[in-house]
C-alpha cells in the first residue's frame, strides 16, 4: 500500500516537473534561434572565401536564417503550449 503512495507521489511530481523542463527546453532553442541569427552577418564573409560555396552562397545564407526562425519559432511554440499546462496544474493545485 505504501508503494503504491510512493509511485503515485512520484508519478504527480514528475507529471508537475515535465512542463517546468519542457519550457527551459523551450527558451534554451528560442536563444539558440537567437544566436544563430545573429552570428549569420559574422560568419558568412569567411563562408563565402571558401570557393566551393561561393556559388550557392545565397542558398546558404537562405537556409541559416531558415534555422534560426524555425529554432525561434519552435521554442516559442514550446514555451507557449506548456506555460499552459503548467498553469493548468498549479490551478488544479490550489482547487485541491
Amino acid at each position: 500500500m505504501n508503494s503504491e503512495k510512493l509511485d503515485n507521489n512520484q508519478t504527480d511530481s514528475t507529471r508537475k516537473n515535465k512542463p517546468v523542463i519542457q519550457v527551459i527546453y523551450g527558451i534554451a532553442l528560442t536563444l539558440a534561434g537567437i544566436g544563430v541569427i545573429y552570428r549569420i552577418p559574422q560568419v558568412m564573409p569567411r563562408v563565402e572565401q571558401i570557393q566551393q560555396f561561393s556559388s550557392v552562397i545565397g542558398f546558404i545564407r537562405f537556409s541559416f536564417y531558415l534555422m534560426g526562425v524555425l529554432l525561434i519559432g519552435g521554442g516559442l511554440k514550446k514555451i507557449y503550449g506548456n506555460y499552459k499546462k503548467l498553469k493548468s496544474l498549479h490551478e488544479i493545485d490550489e482547487n485541491l
